[in-house]
Order: C-alpha cells, then sequence, then structure tokens
C-alpha cells in the first residue's frame, strides 16, 4: 500500500513540469490530508540533472497534490541549474525550494559553488533565484558573507605595463 500511495503522490509531483522528479529513501511517510510527504535517511532526489542528497525532505503539496514548497535538512548536498543552463554544486544545512518560482533558499554553513568557474558563496543564508539567476546573501554569526571570485588577467593591460617599464 505505501508503493501505491508513494507513486501516487510522485506522479502528482511530476505533473508539474514535463521531467520526472525521481525520490529515494529509507522511510516514508504521508498524510494527504494535511498535504505533507516525508522522506527519511539517505534521501536522494533527482531531476533532470539536478540532484538533493539529505538526511530528510519534507514535501508540502496544495489540495490538487501539487508541490508548494520543498524542505530539506541534514547534511544537504546539491547540483543545481539555472534556466541559462549555470550549473551550481553546494552543501547547507537547510534547503527549501519554492517550485512555483523555481527560488532555493540554503541555510546555515552554506558553500555554493559555480561548476566550471572560480565563483563562490560562503554565508549563513544565500537566497538562489534559478530564473533570474540571481543570488543574495547574509554573513555567518562570527564572519561576513565571503565570495570568492578567479579574476583573469588582461592581456592588454600586461603589455602596457611591459612597454612603459621598457621607455624608462
Amino acid at each position: 500500500m505505501k508503493k501505491f500511495i508513494l507513486l501516487c503522490l510522485l506522479s502528482g509531483i511530476s505533473v508539474i513540469s514535463a521531467e520526472e522528479l525521481k525520490i529515494k529513501s529509507d522511510t516514508f511517510t504521508s498524510d494527504q490530508n494535511k498535504g505533507i510527504s516525508i522522506f527519511s535517511g539517505n534521501v536522494k532526489m533527482v531531476k533532470s540533472s539536478d540532484e538533493l542528497n539529505a538526511s530528510k525532505v519534507t514535501i508540502f503539496t496544495d489540495k490538487k497534490n501539487k508541490p508548494q514548497k520543498f524542505v530539506a535538512t541534514g547534511d544537504v548536498s546539491f547540483v543545481l541549474s539555472t534556466k541559462e543552463g549555470t550549473r551550481y554544486r553546494g552543501v547547507a544545512q537547510k534547503v527549501i525550494y519554492i517550485p512555483e518560482i523555481k527560488e532555493y533558499r540554503f541555510y546555515k554553513d552554506v558553500h555554493l559553488k559555480q561548476i566550471g568557474d572560480k565563483k563562490e558563496i560562503l554565508g549563513d543564508e544565500v537566497i538562489f533565484k534559478t530564473i533570474e539567476g540571481k543570488a543574495y546573501a547574509k554573513g555567518m554569526k562570527k564572519e561576513p558573507v565571503i565570495m570568492i571570485f578567479d579574476i583573469p588577467e588582461d592581456d592588454a593591460n600586461e603589455t602596457n605595463s611591459t612597454a612603459k617599464k621598457e621607455t624608462k
């Protein structure tokens, strides 16, 4: 019976987009009247090229079984993509995803890194809007937000500074 309920729930969740959402976990409980489904133990969620791993994921749905909010807790790790295809990898202690606006909210010990580029954000709270490709961050309790960028040297500036040294 649990497998049947899980399949019904997942088929309702996957209706929100043309892509399939697959969730694996050690345990599953659901209360359709309250619109709450809880996946616990080694939770792995995969949708297209996005992936999220956590100790626990709670899904809140509306009366039509459409997901309104996903809450992942406990050593959360993830790989996600923006609308333009930019990919990010990261970790946090808690992640909230609002599917209607495609917004992620990362909390506590957040480390978000752009894959293939040296852009990183470390903080206690990061809001990431995948449609707009925008991020907002707040610092850790005793430290500010840390942002790391790789700034390539401009060949023209190097040539000009070399030319100035030679003329002196």
